[in-house]
């Protein structure tokens, strides 16, 4: 009898690379399972899911169905997107430290065989590749990590990433940009060391001067620097490229809103979730909530478990003229704008917010590369290929609310992966653009 075998190819390699997992030597016809094991952030991580071995007695896990387990269907990845945490309400994906590397043992074994007929393996996910720096930033008032790639290169293109309503430094997101041939600025504004822990009267002025320590620090290509951010950090880019327009090259928002809101839950309790959030000389912006006839927070606070944000969000968007008081004026933006949303968004809506992005850029008639993906049945949070998308409900990091971001964990897996892939083409466009425009000028 020929023994069992596992096989992942490449075994070796960035986080966003797809794999191949080939279980060869089981009986054909016969039933076969994978566990899956991940140590992520000191927490064991665990998925399985059986399959039909074909005529050859192989199982490849690219072709072949989950017949039954933690995912259905078809999905090379499965055995990754759905694993859950041995602990509960634990939602950490990546270790602290970015640069090592996450490690997957996989696991097969022939259902109803003896305990013998076992195969095993190991993935290996890196967010950082060979070569990368990270250096911590710490100056002119800032707090966040810059991420190179491998010196010899450059120059090259670069990318600020900012984070949603959790705050602190996404490094795992500037890691991987780094990794892809971006120098990648993750700067924190709040919930960070020497920062406020809440993100209640943020100046908009700190992201100015964040945009011009990058560009002066690594002397991007072609002058380009893009803003990346989800969620509150997808309202924040909108905005920053509407206030600061010839300091933003590329606005990539991942489930954005149209609008500025205010506290919401990562308010500084003594102002208050109906509080402002952004301030401009020193003034805070005119928000959704304020002098809103229509904004309750009733079908949050009071609605079924598992609890939407986003219903409270809905009611405000009844009162037109407080939605055109909060409108972030996106026609100012001088740059490609990508957006990215969920139809099943819990935290806020935003599919209808893109929606109203993209109409208001189209009516303007925007001379900058418009592109909007809505992703069908999948929720707030749109990450990268490829990691766990079963956790939907959690604690606020800030108010420690309990509610739902929405999604299933199968269209959440899709909406990783696709929005990686266009974010990427997107920031190649946008990156020939700038040239293309740069080189007319000289011309002239």
């Amino acid at each position: 009898m020929v023994a069992l075998n596992i096989t992942v190819t490449p075994a070796d390699d960035l986080i966003d690379v797809p794999r191949r997992i080939v279980v060869t030597g089981a009986v054909p016809g016969g039933l076969v399972q994978i566990a899956s094991h991940t140590l992520r952030a000191g927490v064991p991580w665990h998925s399985s899911a059986r399959f039909v071995a074909d005529a050859n007695g192989h199982v490849d896990v690219t072709l072949a169905p989950a017949v039954d387990g933690s995912y259905g269907g078809i999905s090379a990845m499965g055995l990754l997107w759905s694993q859950t945490p041995a602990q509960e309400g634990k939602r950490e994906l990546f270790h602290a430290d970015v640069q090592q590397p996450l490690t997957t043992t996989l696991q097969a074994s022939a259902v109803g065989a003896a305990a013998a007929d076992v195969a095993e393996t190991t993935l290996v996910q890196r967010l950082c590749a060979d070569g990368v720096t990270r250096t911590e930033v710490r100056e002119q008032g800032l707090v966040g990590s810059l991420f190179l790639p491998p010196a010899g290169a450059g120059p090259f293109p670069a990318v600020m990433i900012l984070n949603g309503s959790g705050g602190g430094i996404n490094e795992p997101r500037a890691a991987l940009y780094a990794s892809r041939g971006y120098a990648a600025f993750a700067l924190a504004y709040f919930k960070a060391p020497g920062l406020s822990d809440y993100i209640s009267n943020t100046p908009l002025e700190y992201f100015a001067k964040g945009l011009d320590w990058l560009r002066a620090t690594v002397k991007p290509l072609h002058d380009f620097v893009a803003l990346s951010g989800q969620s509150r950090g997808g309202e924040l880019v909108l905005l920053l490229g509407a206030t600061f327009p010839d300091k933003v090259s590329a606005v990539l928002a991942y489930v954005p809103s149209a609008l500025v809101h205010s506290g919401q839950n990562a308010c500084d309790p003594a102002v208050g979730r109906e509080g402002p959030t952004w301030l401009l000389d020193g003034k805070p912006l005119t928000h959704q909530w304020e002098n809103n006839r229509c904004a309750s927070w009733a079908p949050f606070d009071e609605g079924a478990p598992p609890h939407r944000h986003a219903l409270a969000m809905l009611t405000a968007l009844q009162d037109k003229e407080a939605v055109a008081r909060a409108r972030i004026p996106v026609e100012k933006i001088q740059a490609p704008v990508l957006l990215l949303s969920a139809t099943d968004d819990g935290s806020w809506p935003s599919s209808v917010y893109a929606k109203m992005v993209s109409d208001k850029l189209e009516a303007v008639a925007h001379p900058h590369a418009v592109q909007w993906h809505d992703y069908q049945d999948a929720g707030h949070a749109i990450l990268f290929p490829t990691v766990p998308t079963t956790q939907i409900s959690y604690a606020h990091p800030v108010s420690k609310r309990i509610s739902t971001g929405g999604g299933q964990p199968a269209a959440n897996a899709y909406a990783d992966h696709h929005a990686w892939q266009h974010a990427q083409q997107f920031l190649r466009d946008a990156l020939a653009a700038r040239q293309a425009s740069l080189i007319r000028k000289e011309v002239s």
